[in-house]
């Protein structure tokens, strides 16, 4: 990914607050926008949008945070907070919205983000870490945990005894099921590896790997690449849902006749609001639920980058930036 880029990590308004980053989650979001497979990649970069840290200085007005607390940024810092989406809390669907990285702040300014030392943002768009989370573990959490409680939530699969399927174990998939399972949900893996059914069952409480036809009330599509609807539609009952979390670079082939014959629903979800992603780290530390991770240095994040587009990884890399990234 070539050499750190050295960046303002200044408060520069009331309500900033800046943090020490000691872990910083790789998504695979990183990995579309470092080789700009989605197409909008302005270089240069600095990914990272499951930054966890601690606390050194804050804004004349800031109310949330002291120095010293466990915090936490995630995909968002910044919206235009008048739209209808804000005033409800999705800041996450706000025309206006400025992504951690690869954006630009509102004064023509580049984002960047938390593969790095330090960081300053928003107080409304940091989150408070509970303290029985170990902050390495809990940095994934910040985009894969709310991209998949979000949808269980919003769609109804929340529910004790919903039968809910995760399609793909991988960063996205593993802590889908472990958030289903939190909420009571009936959780079958769903994957084209069998390998798999051992760890998504014994490890991850998975209560089965393969689903019947119309059994299930929604399909958590985690998959980044495009596969065959119909198959997954056979296996939702009547008004069941796919919910797509994933994002493949290539569109999907949609036949509508599965979709009318059974009132079935394919959906689209995009990590949550900030009310939303506080809610999620708390429940979260409420059951204990943390990423399965592999901690890594900062020089190994090349080769990061090369096994997460193999797929090896188990199940999420994060950067250990606190013990191994000198300040320049």
């Amino acid at each position: 990914m070539g050499k750190r880029r050295k960046k303002s990590t200044q408060i520069t308004e009331d309500k900033d607050v800046r943090l020490k980053i000691l872990y910083c989650g790789i998504c695979h979001s990183d990995l579309h926008s470092v080789k700009n497979e989605w197409e909008n990649s302005t270089y240069p970069i600095l990914p990272g949008h499951e930054v966890v840290g601690v606390v050194t200085e804050v804004g004349s007005k800031v109310q949330k945070y002291k120095v010293g607390d466990r915090v936490g940024v995630g995909c968002m810092v910044g919206a235009c907070h008048t739209c209808e989406n804000c005033e409800n809390n999705l800041e996450n669907y706000c025309p206006k919205y400025i992504l951690t990285y690869n954006s630009l702040n509102y004064d023509g300014t580049k984002t960047y983000a938390g593969y790095s030392d330090h960081m300053v943002a928003n107080e409304r768009y940091v989150f408070r870490i509970p303290d029985n989370l170990p902050l390495d573990a809990a940095a994934p959490l910040l985009c894969a945990g709310i991209t998949t409680y979000s949808p269980l939530k919003y769609f109804g699969l929340d529910k004790p005894g919903m039968k809910v399927g995760v399609l793909g174990l991988g960063g996205l998939g593993h802590v889908a099921v472990k958030f289903a399972k939190a909420f009571g949900a009936i959780v079958t893996v769903i994957s084209t590896s069998p390998h798999k059914k051992k760890e998504a069952v014994e490890q991850l409480g998975a209560d089965s790997f393969l689903a019947a036809m119309g059994t299930l009330d929604g399909i958590i599509d985690t998959v980044s690449t495009a596969l065959a609807l119909v198959p997954l539609l056979s296996l939702l009952k009547s008004h069941g849902k796919i919910i797509m979390v994933g994002a493949p670079e290539k569109p999907l082939e949609l036949p509508v006749f599965p979709l009318i014959m059974g009132r079935k629903i394919i959906a689209g979800s995009g990590i949550g609001g900030m009310k939303e992603t506080q809610e999620m780290i708390d429940f979260a530390g409420k059951h204990n639920i943390t990423p399965e991770i592999e901690v890594i240095p900062m020089d190994y994040v090349n080769t990061a980058m090369e096994r997460l587009a193999k797929g090896d990884v188990k199940y999420r890399f994060v950067l250990d930036v606190g013990n191994t990234l000198k300040a320049a």
